[in-house]
């Protein structure tokens, strides 16, 4: 009998959580190593050999448990597969605070199916933090070797009561306008009662877990935004890009706790 999807699902983000350990420990073993070096990719980006290693280490593991599916990685790019079923993972996701020792780096896990996410894990290893989530199954944070707890967005309605973050504020006046993507910056920060520079998949984990409303990045790829997709709408919120589209590929995302969501929208909207 042909598994069922949701077993499938289950299967896997099971494998997801299994990889993690290693990659998480990979990261760890190279976070402040005075070994670290450090080259430049062809789009100026930083790649440490910390992110190929832990790539390397989470390919292996996920096509080894199912080589059928397909995998795209920020390194190492996409192998095609044959079962629908896609990997997107990013293995240091703020590769640059990685570098320079903060610990709000994250590791970065998804996994879809004809173009929806069914999973997602964002994994903090220097802070021993991770959210999960499987599609249809919820959300659920673990910190440390506690029992995970179901992870739920926050109740707060409201901007001004909203904490904002974004991985790189200067980068709204890095989009196809920079001055409408600077003037969206300036109106959402001045709604907003809190903002902090907390990015990365940090951030998305922070709202996830109720801790922040808004997480708003100008500049956006598949594998920063795979994970997070899954593990925001399953712990209740929403995550679009900045047309309000339920899309990862679109180069630009915001995941809100839901209830502010289109607010946040309106003052994004004129530099979309």
């Amino acid at each position: 009998m042909t598994a069922s999807p949701h077993s499938d699902v289950a299967a896997r983000l099971a494998a997801a959580l299994e990889a993690l350990q290693p990659a998480a420990a990979e990261t760890l073993r190279w976070f402040t190593s005075a070994d670290l070096t450090v080259t430049e990719k062809q789009d100026r980006s930083p790649v440490t050999q910390a992110d190929l290693a832990t790539e390397a280490i989470l390919r292996e593991r996920l096509l080894g448990a199912f080589p059928s599916d397909s995998f795209l990685g920020e390194e190492s790019g996409r192998t095609s597969g044959t079962s629908g079923y896609e990997w997107v993972v990013d293995p240091i996701d703020g590769t640059k605070s990685f570098m320079r020792g903060v610990p709000l780096y994250a590791t970065l896990i998804g996994c879809r199916r004809e173009g929806r996410g069914v999973l997602g894990v964002i994994a903090v290893p220097a802070l021993d933090e991770v959210a999960y989530a499987a599609a249809g199954g919820g959300a659920w944070h673990v910190r440390g070797k506690g029992r995970p707890e179901p992870a739920r967005v926050s109740s707060r309605t409201t901007l001004d009561a909203s904490l904002l973050c974004s991985s790189d504020f200067t980068s709204f006046a890095r989009r196809h306008d920079p001055a409408a993507g600077e003037a969206a910056r300036q109106r959402l920060e001045a709604a907003c009662g809190l903002v902090r520079s907390w990015g990365d998949g940090y951030g998305y984990l922070l709202v996830a877990t109720g801790r922040a409303e808004v997480m708003a990045d100008p500049l956006l790829n598949e594998w920063d935004a795979a994970a997070v997709e899954t593990v925001i709408t399953e712990a209740g919120g929403r995550f679009t890009d900045w047309q309000g589209r339920p899309r990862i590929d679109s180069g630009d995302g915001i995941a809100t706790n839901g209830l502010v969501h289109e607010a946040a929208l309106q003052l994004l909207a004129a530099s979309s």
